[in-house]
């Protein structure tokens, strides 16, 4: 699987994806007439001219195009998976993409938000700054909200910036379940995260990452018997084909028996 730049090669598959994913889903949110302005808004000639400006992406796997990305400046204006492929982590991959591009040269992003896809965004991060009206046919009146979120610098080939994480396995001798949590943040190299649930009351660790996404940490919780438990773990991520993250894990306590475990997360 990879993000790529798309080519005029790309156009019929591109506006194939984009009309019949506007044509399946809109209409569970939208009048006709709503459907048909965005049907319009993302027309080939559109897209076109978005290619040959070099502003569209396309997430490939086995020479299939999956879903497709694009952007101006700062300012997302369409991400769509097909239909078949949705619910499985590819939106948010290619929108990891897009702003791993755009933070290159700005500190924030902006897009306008429609309804089918607003939950995804607020999920990462984005915040509402205005809400705007756009009049089509009939009297139909279009709502929608132009949502922005401040971008956070990630020096790395991976970034966990607001990224969570669930316990898939662990050794016996580890606190940490699938009932646990696990919210990460990074900013350039540092990261830390916070996480409870299951025997962890409450829980923080803080580490670096390195260029090619290995975590170095130190974590300290508090459990259920009022323990407080002290450890140091290294960790080496995997990127899915679905676009998540799962991270192999060796830890080692620091206090209590000192023991050592190992453990697997992955990203929810």
């Amino acid at each position: 699987m990879e993000y790529i730049k798309a080519t005029e090669k790309d156009l019929e598959k591109i506006v194939i994806l984009v009309q019949e994913t506007i044509k399946t889903i809109y209409p569970k949110y939208y009048p006709k007439e709503v459907v048909d302005f965005f049907c319009e808004l993302h027309c080939r000639e559109n897209i076109s001219k978005d290619i040959e400006a070099g502003l569209v992406g396309v997430l490939k796997k086995d020479n299939q195009i999956l879903g497709t990305g694009c952007y101006k400046e700062n300012h997302i204006t369409r991400v769509y998976v097909n239909p078949a492929f949705q619910k499985q982590g590819y939106g948010s991959y290619i929108m990891q993409c897009l702003e791993n591009e755009i933070g290159l040269q700005h500190d924030t992003v902006c897009l306008d938000a429609s309804l089918p896809a607003s939950h995804l965004y607020e999920k990462r991060g984005y915040k509402t700054i205005k809400h705007e009206r756009w009049n089509v046919e009939n009297g139909v009146v279009l709502v929608y909200e132009i949502m922005e979120k401040r971008l956070v610098k990630c020096s790395t080939s991976i970034c966990y910036n607001e990224k969570f994480f669930v316990p898939r396995e662990n050794t016996e001798n580890g606190e940490v379940s699938g009932n646990t949590i696990f919210s990460y943040y990074q900013d350039g190299n540092i990261l830390w995260a916070d996480y409870s649930g299951g025997e962890v009351v409450r829980g923080h660790l803080i580490g670096t990452v390195a260029e090619n996404g290995e975590l170095d940490f130190y974590y300290q919780h508090i459990n259920v018997q009022k323990q407080i438990r002290v450890g140091v773990c290294h960790s080496v991520p995997k990127v899915l084909e679905n676009g998540k993250i799962e991270l192999s894990e060796k830890w080692k306590w620091l206090n209590g028996d000192k023991s050592e475990g190992s453990s697997l997360l992955v990203e929810v």
